[in-house]
């Protein structure tokens, strides 16, 4: 391919964030790819420089720390064709007109669902069988029988688990309950009944998903519909002993009840995201002890991070050769997106 025809490609993020996730194998590819541009500076310094960046831009590589791209800013650049986000949501930096111009968007929210799945998983069975509570007990010097009888613990063979949203995620969840011969229940009013029944969930109301799971793991993304979409009366409805697992966001959970209801010790529950992050020193929800909390990090692993920038690179070839693209993101999902 000529040098003039070689795609003009832009790689839109912080240092710190693209070497997290850009290897020097996806670099050499990228740079296979066409005449790539990788400016330096924080969010910020990368904005001020759009204007001269994006006019003569075929292709944008935007991910965690890329600056916004305002409608102002798209409509600059008139030869961009393709927006491929190393991260998850997009809604935050490119706006619905990308769509109105045709321009192509793809992104990695699948990548980081394989992630945060596992680790969904993992607390869903730490919930049952309480192993840190254990460990805790020993490493403390405390008697073998009192940490081997703390908590007799609970399989998960054969229960029933309510999953709140049916996305990337979930479904990933979902795949990997399946082993375990759990009847799942799901709370998702997107979620087409046809599609429900190829999954082989039940389709249940959140009061009733709430009533008869002793497993909820919540998957809701980030809208205004969901804004404290998990209240007081579904936490209050979970049965005794249940466990509540959250790798989403806080904003689809009323925080105020949800701590209301863990003081009562009725269930317990894993968190991992929270209103305030970092989460205070003095956050009431420390020092709980039916309470597992972790910083944010369901999603972050060293494979998915490597695994996000060759997924948007390979989207670039792929785009660029004509083929179909993996991970395209369907205009008509933007909305309901977190």
């Amino acid at each position: 391919m000529p040098a003039s025809d070689r795609p003009r490609i832009v790689l839109l993020s912080p240092r710190a964030r693209r070497d997290e996730v850009f290897t020097a194998e996806t670099y050499a590819r990228l740079a296979r790819l066409g005449d790539v541009t990788v400016p330096e500076g924080s969010t910020a310094e990368l904005g001020a420089l759009l204007p001269s960046l994006l006019p003569t831009a075929d292709a944008l590589l935007t991910g965690w720390g890329s600056p916004a791209l305002t409608p102002e800013a798209i409509a600059s650049a008139p030869r961009l064709r393709i927006i491929s986000h190393y991260a998850g949501s997009v809604k935050q930096m490119i706006p619905v007109d990308v769509f109105l111009r045709g321009i192509t968007v793809c992104h990695a929210a699948d990548v980081i669902a394989e992630a945060v799945s596992e680790f969904t998983l993992m607390m869903i069975l730490t919930g049952l069988r309480r192993p840190h509570d254990a460990s805790a007990t020993l490493h403390a010097g405390g008697e073998w029988r009192d940490a081997r009888y703390g908590w007799f613990g609970n399989q998960l063979a054969g229960r029933t688990v309510g999953l709140v949203g049916c996305g990337y995620v979930a479904r990933r969840v979902l795949a990997l309950l399946r082993p375990f011969g759990v009847r799942v229940l799901v709370y998702d009013p997107y979620l087409a009944p046809e599609v429900a029944a190829k999954l082989g969930v039940e389709q249940v109301g959140l009061d009733e998903l709430f009533a008869r799971a002793t497993i909820v793991s919540n998957h809701a993304p980030v809208t205004p519909e969901t804004r404290c979409l998990i209240q007081e009366r579904h936490l209050a409805a979970l049965p005794a002993g249940a466990v509540f697992v959250n790798t989403a966001r806080s904003w689809t959970v009323d925080q105020k009840a949800l701590l209301r209801q863990l003081l009562t010790g009725r269930f317990w529950a894993a968190l991992d995201v929270f209103d305030i992050e970092p989460l205070p020193t003095d956050s009431p929800f420390r020092g709980l002890p039916n309470v597992l909390i972790t910083p944010h990090m369901a999603g972050q692993t060293r494979e998915t991070y490597v695994k996000q920038g060759m997924v948007a690179v390979e989207e670039l070839e792929r785009y660029f050769a004509g083929e179909p693209l993996r991970y395209r993101l369907d205009p008509a999902a933007y909305d309901r997106m977190a």
